[in-house]
C-alpha cells in the first residue's frame, strides 16, 4: 500500500488569496500594518499542511505545526464526534482528531487501508 495523503482541497486557497488582496491596501498604508499579511500566509500554510496520511507504518495526523504517527498495531478504531468530525482512537485510549475528514470519507478510508479500518 502506498502512502495516501488526504488533504484539504486546494480550492480553499482562493478565499485566502482574496483575503490577501483585500488586506493589501490596509497593509500598504502603514509599515506597522504589514503584519496583517501574516494572516493569509498562516491560513495558506494551514490549508496546505493539515491532513491525514495513511501508509504501511500507520496513520499520520498532521496539524499546522506538528505531526503524530500512530502505528497500525495501536489503532483501535475511528469515532464519529458530535459535530461529524472523525477521531482516531488508539489502544491506549487516546484520541486524535482527524482534520478534513468526515463520515462520508469512511468508505474511502477503508479502501485505502486495505480493510485495516473497516467500512461502516
Amino acid at each position: 500500500m502506498a502512502v495516501a495523503r488526504l488533504r484539504m482541497s486546494r480550492t480553499a486557497l482562493l478565499p485566502v488569496v482574496f483575503l490577501a488582496f483585500c488586506l493589501l491596501p490596509a497593509a500598504s498604508a502603514s509599515l506597522w500594518l504589514l503584519v496583517l499579511l501574516v494572516v493569509p500566509v498562516v491560513l495558506a500554510a494551514w490549508v496546505l499542511r493539515v491532513g491525514v496520511d495513511l501508509g504501511e507504518d500507520g496513520v499520520t495526523v498532521r496539524s499546522l505545526v506538528a505531526a503524530r504517527t500512530v502505528p497500525w498495531a495501536e489503532v483501535s478504531g475511528i469515532r464519529v464526534g458530535e459535530r461529524s468530525d472523525l477521531w482516531l482512537v488508539t489502544t491506549a485510549g487516546t484520541q486524535l482528531r482527524m482534520p478534513v475528514l468526515r463520515p462520508r470519507d469512511l468508505p474511502r478510508i477503508s479502501a485505502l487501508t486495505n480493510g485495516r479500518i473497516p467500512a461502516p
